[in-house]
């Protein structure tokens, strides 16, 4: 006999929760004989010893179905739904964490299986969202520098159509998304708690504008509370479900490094911004960039060279401001070069300066006061003022930089 979609749904949800998250053993055996046996065999204990301790005391407390419809009824009053392995908006790249944990036998490093199902908020189709994202995190105490930095990388990730990942924390996590929001992009926010207990509270507001067009995911049901241990079983999410993670800022300690660890296990491209080297918030990154196989990134098209597609991504490589007088030739740059601001040169001294024989001076000085690089000045030639100045009269501007953004 069949089993419909609608089953398959209410015993994942009630799998999860009995179970924590991530938990390797309850997923090998969801994989081999399918959600629904697995739940039968739990509640009439007709499974190993393994799967009941995973289980613990919450076997004996309720009703696990009874609890998983009230919590789908809960979730679709939210205006939310489940996502399961067996409908098509799961995204398949959460699958490779079943090739972590292996082996280990510290629950937090062995218990980074899949996830069993996920809770979604918001309108965008989860495995298009996450088709093209980037985890963008970080120090949740960030520096004005980091926060700058998030939003700057949020901002543009979502301007060239990338997704923007992260937990919705303070500090670096909440920049990213606001920076992914005023370009009006995708971002998406994978809590550590139920998608109806927004953490932190201040945040709530946040996370409703990034449900009006992105999506809010947790691994737990509606009302469940973020617990400390949470926070890491939900990183790996965070890696697994996108194409590269970027830490901004990040201590010696900070959880943002764990994220990183995962994308390098999962052969994700790993990437850290460099900060001051006096700062605290910067030392977990430098480290990284120390002992670990993490790429230095500056900017987005750094970013998108590491997750973009080969040879279509790369970032233009760096250059200084571009002059005027890049575009001249040889002859005509030294002549410009020799020329003083103050003291005019006759021509024959000018050659004589620049090198240039005076026949080909004497050609090509005219050429250089008629496009504004010399300038006439009784029997010589001086350097001419660069327009600016021309217009702004001798001497800087005395209320500082023209460009409003850089008094910013």
């Amino acid at each position: 006999m069949s089993i419909g979609l609608a089953e398959i749904r209410l015993a994942r949800v009630a799998l999860g929760w009995l179970v924590e998250p991530g938990n390797r053993a309850v997923y090998q055996s969801v994989s081999r004989h399918g959600p629904v046996r697995v739940l039968d065999g739990l509640l009439s204990a007709g499974l190993d010893d393994r799967l009941r301790r995973a289980a613990g005391a919450r076997l004996g407390a309720a009703d696990p179905r009874a609890l998983a419809e009230a919590a789908l009824e809960r979730a679709e009053r939210l205006g939310a739904r489940v996502v399961v392995p067996e409908g098509d908006e799961w995204p398949r790249q959460l699958e490779d964490l079943r090739h972590l944990g292996a082996g280990e036998t510290d629950p937090l490093e062995r218990d980074v299986a899949p996830p069993l199902c996920l809770w979604v908020r918001g309108p965008s189709r989860l495995d298009e969202a996450l088709g093209r994202s980037v985890a963008v995190v970080g120090a949740r105490a960030a520096t004005p520098y980091g926060e700058h930095t998030a939003r700057l990388i949020g901002y543009e990730l979502a301007q060239r159509d990338w997704t923007v990942v992260s937990g919705g924390a303070f500090g670096v996590d909440a920049q990213a998304h606001r920076g992914a929001l005023a370009a009006g992009g995708l971002t998406v926010v994978v809590l550590a708690s139920g998608v109806d207990r927004p953490y932190p509270v201040s945040h709530a507001n946040l996370f409703d504008r990034v449900a009006e067009d992105g999506l809010v995911v947790s691994e737990w049901p509606p009302d469940t509370d973020p617990f400390r241990h949470r926070f890491l079983i939900r990183n790996r999410v965070i890696a697994a479900a996108t194409r590269g993670t970027v830490v901004v800022e990040a201590s010696a300690r900070s959880g943002a490094l764990q994220t990183l660890r995962r994308a390098r296990q999962l052969h994700r491209p790993a990437m850290v911004v460099p900060g001051p080297v006096t700062s605290a918030m910067s030392v977990g990154c430098h480290e990284s960039l120390r002992k670990e196989d993490v790429r230095l990134v500056t900017g987005v098209g750094h970013i998108l060279e590491e997750v973009g597609r080969v040879g279509a991504d790369l970032a233009p490589p760096p250059r200084g401001p571009e002059h005027a007088r890049d575009g001249l030739d040889p002859p005509r740059r030294r002549l410009v070069e020799a020329l003083l601001t103050r003291k005019p040169l006759p021509l024959d001294e000018l050659a004589a300066r620049a090198g240039v024989p005076l026949r080909d001076a004497m050609r090509l000085v005219p050429g250089l006061v008629s496009g504004g690089f010399a300038a006439e000045r009784g029997s010589g030639y001086v350097l001419a003022p660069p327009p600016d100045r021309l217009l702004a009269g001798a001497g800087p501007p005395a209320d500082g930089p023209a460009n409003p953004a850089a008094r910013s």
